[in-house]
């Protein structure tokens, strides 16, 4: 039985083998640990066992900002088996999921696992596929299977899918639709370093580095249910759904900048998410309650992709993230 020690002791490990390589990113490399250690529930219990998963996430910035790296970097940290995904214009979902080939030895089809079938998937530069490809993401991502033909196949736990996307404002993009984006549980938005940290990346001989492996594929699953044993408060729940409802042009009393700029605010499922992020935030924290400050830090990263602006909204320049700043200042704090 892993205990909390142990837990914070591995999350450490993690952090320090990934900022020998990622410098500059600290606060990043924390959020997409809380979006590994986060527990989501997916399904209901159909039989053995556990019906949830990690956070998926979607990392957004222009190139070059090692966004693939850091990425590449976790995995090797818990020796997960990593596989990465090159989207193009010209993919097709069966190169994501497999396809049934036929054997001439048999005068049978077998089936063609394709690359989505690991531990960790970087999904890079996903909006270079058309919107077609990208759902072929959608079941794994939700229920953590993979249906080829009539077979229906299992992903094996820990899933957690990683997309990365340069900016939409970018020629020979697409976007992301808006089921695809619900799907992930937190969309963050790279920086680019300070000065200081890009002399240090400057002077850093990457090739000379190495990672170390401080954990394995069942330790991040054990670490996962620890964190989803923090305690949530009543009061919590009701703060997240309000903060949610909120969000909603056809609520009562909605907001004026909510009801002009937006068309449709976050999903019942953004609450599960919300919810597993702000229990891993206290976590990583070493708190064993959530508090209503870990759910207004980490609110802005889970709800921010999810809102459909309006064309006004689009023509004046407001962003997702100024109304949800608005709907959290305006919200009241349990």
């Amino acid at each position: 039985m892993l205990t909390h020690e142990q837990a914070w002791e591995v999350i450490h490990g993690i952090e320090e083998q990934v900022r020998k390589i990622v410098i500059g990113q600290d606060d990043l490399i924390r959020k997409v640990l809380i979006g590994l250690f986060g527990r989501i529930p997916y399904s209901f219990k159909k039989g053995e066992g556990e019906m949830a998963g990690s956070g998926h996430l979607l990392l957004e910035g222009p190139p070059g900002l090692a966004k693939t790296l850091l990425v590449s970097a976790i995995a090797r940290t818990f020796r997960a088996r990593f596989q990465r995904i090159q989207f193009t214009p010209d993919m097709l979902p069966a190169d994501i999921l497999g396809t049934r080939v036929f054997d001439a030895r048999t005068s049978e089809f077998r089936i063609e696992r394709g690359p989505l079938f690991a531990n960790i998937i970087l999904a890079d530069e996903i909006n270079r596929a058309p919107q077609k490809t990208q759902s072929a993401l959608l079941e794994a991502m939700q229920e953590r299977q993979v249906t080829i033909g009539e077979q229906t196949f299992h992903l094996e736990d820990p899933f957690w899918v990683l997309a990365t996307q340069n900016p939409v404002e970018q020629e020979g993009v697409f976007a992301l639709p808006e089921a695809q984006l619900d799907r992930f549980a937190m969309m963050l938005r790279v920086p680019y370093p300070t000065a200081a940290h890009e002399v240090q990346m400057v002077q850093t001989r990457l090739e000379e580095l190495t990672i170390a492996p401080v954990a394995d594929p069942q330790t991040v699953v054990r670490i996962r249910q620890l964190a989803s044993q923090v305690h949530v408060d009543e009061k919590i729940h009701q703060y997240i759904v309000a903060i949610g409802q909120a969000t909603r042009n056809s609520h009562p009393g909605a907001l004026a900048i909510v009801k002009e700029m937006l068309q449709y605010g976050i999903s019942p499922r953004a609450y599960h998410h919300l919810l597993a992020m702000a229990r891993a935030t206290a976590f990583m924290r070493g708190r064993d309650f959530v508090s209503p400050a870990d759910v207004k830090e980490i609110a802005p990263d889970v709800m921010h992709h999810r809102l459909i602006r309006t064309i006004r909204a689009e023509v004046e320049g407001v962003s997702a993230d100024e109304v949800v700043a608005e709907v959290l200042r305006r919200t009241p704090i349990p």
